[in-house]
């Protein structure tokens, strides 16, 4: 009988065992990390869904805070002795293409599936494929096939449901990729990532990671759980942590290393919005 080869699937990050750093100045020597600030932002936002306007305070932008906030953290990171890298530096897609050049895919995704063409569906059609679809896989391309790194940080800001009156209590949580549905699992290129994540066992130094990286951030804010609906299953719980929820989102199951997905504060929350306005 010919011997079965016992090969690990290919896979470019390293996880911690597999970085050697003596330095304790320099703790993070060597590691590679991809910080992904969440959306565009800029005159983009409104397009994305992203910008919040409360009364007559300025508007609130998440891409832009995202952005401010990845050009903060790469500083202190690299501080630290890490290599770091933006997904995006500026208030701009990393997608080359625009909403305009989705209308045909648009129109015809949608007469596949009988939906009613009226000229605005397509509109808000074209636009999910150019800021969801098409952004992410973008970014993707460039942190799978060129950035090659051991960890990618995923930044991004909560809301709560809109209502006249700020929110007084603000939550955080992680999102890990997980949680398939039947529809996602259907899919080809959604079936593949998902083994090529199973294979390369991103999962069990994501759940660590993302574990220590929630223990901080609440030792710092202060912040309590966010809850999901007990009855939806397009949310899991991992671990029992009351911070850690797999979800099946394009940005954390694209990349195909370790992903840390923040998801704090609320951009309609009392604190957080007084802070925000302030600017920097």
């Amino acid at each position: 009988a010919s011997e079965v080869k016992q090969e690990r699937p290919p896979k470019y990050w390293r996880n911690r065992d597999e970085l050697i750093v003596n330095d304790p100045v320099k703790p993070l020597l060597g590691l590679k990390i991809v910080i992904d600030p969440g959306h565009i932002g800029g005159k983009f936002a409104s397009i994305e869904e992203r910008e919040f306007i409360h009364k007559d305070a300025p508007p609130v932008k998440e891409g832009n805070l995202t952005l401010k906030v990845a050009k903060m953290l790469a500083k202190q990171l690299e501080t630290l002795g890490a290599q770091v890298t933006l997904t995006r530096e500026y208030l701009a897609p990393v997608n080359p293409n625009r909403p305009e050049d989705y209308h045909k895919y648009a129109y015809s995704k949608m007469s596949e599936t009988s939906v009613w063409t009226t000229p605005v569906a397509i509109e808000r059609m074209s636009n999910k494929l150019f800021y969801r679809a098409g952004e992410i896989r973008e970014r993707a391309m460039y942190v799978n096939n060129k950035y090659r790194p051991d960890l990618v940080l995923c930044l991004h800001f909560n809301a709560g449901e809109r209502s006249e009156e700020l929110i007084q209590e603000e939550h955080f949580h992680v999102i890990l990729n997980g949680a398939y549905m039947d529809g996602e699992v259907a899919k080809d290129d959604q079936r593949f990532t998902m083994m090529q994540r199973i294979l390369q066992r991103i999962h069990p130094e994501e759940v660590r990671l993302s574990a220590y990286a929630a223990d901080s951030f609440t030792a710092h804010t202060g912040l309590k759980p966010y809850q999901y609906d007990p009855a939806s299953n397009r949310a899991l719980n991992v671990d029992k942590n009351p911070y850690l929820w797999a979800r099946n989102l394009a940005a954390n199951r694209s990349f195909l290393c370790p992903v840390v997905f923040y998801e704090p504060y609320l951009m309609n929350g009392a604190d957080s919005h007084a802070r925000i306005i302030q600017g920097d």
